[in-house]
């Protein structure tokens, strides 16, 4: 190492974590002739005060503020190694900030190949900060008074192309045959041929159509996503027609966007579904980029009700264990340490928030997920209801039915030798899994 540098003073191999330290876990491949701490030193580095080279002059407080690279194992074709932050470095209550630090630069680095934040540990000092999610799993399961199963939800498919009446009529044979949601598409927003007010007005007819005629309360999750005083109108709006959730891309718009939407969702009492349009580009490679555990985390601290968080068994990529452990960072009060997926956190009085399966489902993988994940799940089934040989209304009616078999302890194909719509459904796909 040069003299000049000084990524060795951010290694301490001895140092424990205080009590009001942010500690962060990465993975990290060094580049070819890099030394594993130096390496390590560069990301503490980075990612706190340091720069490439010592300074003339440093205030006495910025020592304070150092981050702390104190604990590394060898792991796959890499390391895994954790950083110890103090508080004072983060401003409060900005996941932007939080971002920029522990996430920012240090992916450019040349010092390393690879590298992936899989998680950070967020201690009481910092969580206060954050009101995160209106309500809770308990509270939206009394507001729709659905109180075992999963809240059920579909995408008219096309995903685009319908014109407003079109999607609504499409909703409507959704709700009729049994489902609590209808949810636009992560990218349907205000296209000329189906405009946002357009078709929250003809949902909204739709919506009360089908609750007189079923006796149950139905909503939509309805994308306002667009330029940030766009989606306050839009939300305005969905709340002016009685609708109690509304849908964010919450990637592509960026968590300053999101933390004042959530507030906004805390005023007027509604609820917040998170669609991870894009998250891929950076939570896919197992790596280097982001882990998905870790942005469903995110979703919570900023105030997201549900976010998606993969199927495992439908068409979209996502393992059962990273799957399980963003339901677990969405669901759980506490948690432990769970190497190599997860440190322990202990989220006190904020409300938990519910996983979304969705993508590539239809009623003879109803199962499969279930036992994956449990009933506190948002289960989106859309090309798998309007696929159905008998329509929409058929699809819908065949979910519920896998639902009822699985909840009885009767194997879907026995269910379905009583129940035509789930017989037609398995004809078509039996328990096929998509690619």
């Amino acid at each position: 190492m040069a003299k000049f540098e000084w990524y060795s003073e951010f290694v301490d191999l001895s140092y424990t974590p205080s009590k009001t330290d942010l500690v962060a876990l990465f993975y990290f491949k060094p580049r070819k002739g890099m030394p594993v701490k130096e390496a390590m030193g560069r990301i503490a580095s980075e990612s706190s005060i340091g720069t490439w080279t010592t300074l003339a002059k440093l205030p006495k407080r910025a020592y304070k503020l150092k981050a702390w690279a104190f604990w590394y194992k060898r792991f796959r074709r890499g390391y895994l190694a954790k950083v110890a932050y103090p508080l004072e470095l983060w401003e409060e209550g900005s996941i932007p900030n939080l971002l920029s630090g522990a996430a920012g630069n240090i992916f450019g680095m040349k010092a390393v190949e690879h590298l992936r934040l899989i998680d950070i540990s967020f201690p009481p000092s910092y969580l206060k900060h954050f009101e995160g999610p209106n309500g809770g799993i308990k509270e939206i399961r009394k507001t729709f008074k659905i109180k075992k199963r999963p809240l059920l939800g579909a995408v008219p498919k096309p995903k685009t192309g319908y014109s407003a009446t079109e999607h609504a009529q499409v909703g409507y044979e959704t709700w009729v045959g049994g489902f609590d949601f209808v949810k636009d598409d992560e990218n349907l927003a205000s296209q000329r041929f189906n405009r946002f007010e357009k078709r929250v007005e003809a949902l909204a007819r739709m919506r009360e159509k089908a609750e007189r005629e079923t006796g149950e309360l139905k909503d939509a999750f309805i994308n306002v996503t667009a330029p940030y005083k766009e989606m306050e109108r839009r939300v305005e709006l969905l709340h002016d027609f009685g609708f109690k959730y509304f849908m964010v891309d919450v990637v592509v718009c960026g968590f300053s966007a999101v933390q004042d939407i959530c507030a906004m969702a805390h005023d007027l009492d509604m609820y917040i579904h998170g669609h991870r349009a894009m998250h891929a580009s950076f939570t896919r490679n197992e790596e280097h980029g982001i882990a998905m555990p870790f942005l469903a985390k995110l979703c919570r601290l900023a105030g997201v009700n549900q976010i998606h968080t993969g199927t495992v068994v439908g068409k979209l990529e996502g393992a059962k264990e990273e799957s399980l452990t963003s339901a677990l960072h969405l669901r759980e009060k506490n948690y432990g340490e769970g190497m190599p997926w997860h440190l322990s956190q202990e989220w006190g009085k904020m409300a938990n928030a519910f996983p979304v399966a969705s993508g590539g489902l239809h009623p003879g993988l109803v199962p499969d997920v279930l036992d994956i994940y449990g009933s506190e799940l948002v289960l989106l089934v859309s090309g798998g209801i309007h696929g159905h040989p008998k329509g929409t209304r058929a699809g819908a009616r065949a979910v519920v039915q896998a639902l009822e078999a699985y909840y009885e302890g009767v194997s879907l194909e026995d269910y379905a030798k009583k129940h035509k719509e789930l017989r037609e459904a398995l004809k078509k796909w039996k328990r096929a899994h998509p690619v």
